[in-house]
């Protein structure tokens, strides 16, 4: 512990002693969301066969929207609120939505359940739902852009721009 205190390596621990080795890069970094969109598009074209035609589209304009997203913030660090949606659409939304629907018996897919509506209605509407959330948060990056011009646009004119101390 007094070595710890005093910032000395403990003899005692093994090289690869996880303690001793760097943090792993984040789950949310553009280059690993970018990982998982290409795994999330593969998952869906494999799946494309046993989902309907208009949940493979739906699907796919999801991870496009989100594609886009990753596209436009390339060039610097991704929005922390965009990040955890982003990760949350791609790791868990997504994929748990389809696999949800694959994993029923398809005799059922198309037969209405309790709530009136097909599995394969309510497929559609989730992914509906994880468009509108994707959409959102491009339009906030976007939002974010906007004013991060408007803001460099307002430093330059300060800098650069004609003092009232000029004559």
């Amino acid at each position: 512990m007094i070595n710890w205190l005093f910032g000395r390596q403990d003899e005692a621990r093994p090289p690869n002693d996880p303690i001793m080795q760097p943090p792993a890069p984040e789950q949310d970094s553009p280059q690993a969301l970018a990982a998982l969109r290409f795994s999330a598009n593969r998952f869906i074209n494999a799946s494309a066969g046993q989902l309907p035609v208009a949940a493979v589209v739906a699907a796919r304009r999801v991870t496009d929207v989100v594609d886009t997203v990753l596209f436009t913030t390339r060039d610097r660090d991704l929005d922390i609120h965009a990040r955890v949606s982003i990760n949350g659409i791609l790791r868990d939304y997504l994929p748990t939505t389809l696999k949800t629907y694959l994993a029923l018996d398809p005799a059922i897919r198309d037969r209405p359940g309790r709530a009136g509506i097909t599995p394969t209605v309510a497929l559609l509407e989730q992914l509906d739902f994880l468009l509108s959330s994707a959409s959102e948060v491009l339009a906030a990056v976007q939002h974010d852009d906007a004013n991060a011009l408007i803001a460099q646009g307002n430093f330059l004119r300060s800098k650069f721009g004609q003092s009232e101390l000029d004559l």
